[in-house]
């Protein structure tokens, strides 16, 4: 017997999937992953990359490496969101 699942957007089943092991990766490290800040120069080359994208002005090794800056965003984002979610249980 399977359970009917709702289809769901490709962001949340990016979340779905890795909460459980974000959840083991983070204990004890919520707060150092909420402090963490950008290094300065990627951040200034994937402004770059990124204003070359909307202008169709990548190469495909560019499109490349701008995709994978994309990829790292999401997994980033995630874990900012698992320690934002942590905090709060800890708070109540």
């Amino acid at each position: 017997m399977s359970l009917k699942m709702p289809t769901m957007s490709a962001q949340s089943a990016f979340h779905r999937g890795v909460q459980p092991l974000l959840g083991l990766l983070l204990q004890g490290k919520d707060a150092a992953v909420l402090a963490m800040q950008p290094d300065q120069a990627l951040h200034g080359r994937i402004e770059e990359l990124a204003a070359k994208s909307t202008e169709d002005g990548l190469t495909m090794n560019e499109r490349d490496e701008y995709e994978g800056y994309v990829r790292a965003n999401k997994l980033i984002a995630a874990l900012r969101q698992q320690a934002h979610k942590m905090q709060s249980e800890q708070a109540m």
